[in-house]
């Protein structure tokens, strides 16, 4: 299952992070995760939301530019080696990936893995064969709330 994330170039100031995250919190829209990456002066903000759509439409309202973008989401062990031998199974099917990051909620013997690949298709695939199954967006939910 791909999900759809919110990517957001920005400049690196903790008053636009937080005129963005106050408009979305302000209607109701809990970011699920998410990462800012510094590029020197500007940044990306990646943000994992389940209301994509009336996210977009209050970002535009307040002129910040954003673009959709798919995300795969993935829950593994929190223990050492289980993240290496994922990526070992993506690049054993020649998966690249593009970017990722993660979050561990209030039960830490879980992660969930935020990813991008070169190929989401391939990679739904591929993680479904060696039985690691996608997360949607209601399973996301499902995780937090038993946390």
């Amino acid at each position: 299952m791909k999900l759809k994330q919110i990517s957001v170039p920005m400049e690196n100031s903790y008053d636009r992070l937080y005129e963005l995250t106050k408009a979305l919190e302000d209607e109701g829209i809990t970011p699920r995760a998410l990462t800012l990456v510094d590029n020197g002066n500007y940044g990306e903000l990646r943000i994992l939301v389940a209301e994509v759509a009336t996210a977009r439409q209050i970002l535009m309202k307040k002129d910040i530019p954003g673009r959709v973008e798919d995300v795969i989401a993935v829950e593994i062990d929190n223990t050492s080696g289980q993240l290496s031998e994922l990526i070992e199974k993506l690049m054993d099917a020649d998966i690249k990936i593009k970017y990722s990051y993660a979050y561990t909620g209030v039960n830490r013997a879980k992660t969930v893995m935020i990813f991008c690949f070169n190929d989401n298709d391939k990679a739904i695939r591929v993680l479904t064969e060696k039985h690691i199954k996608p997360l949607n967006y209601n399973t996301i939910a499902m995780l937090e709330a038993a946390a």
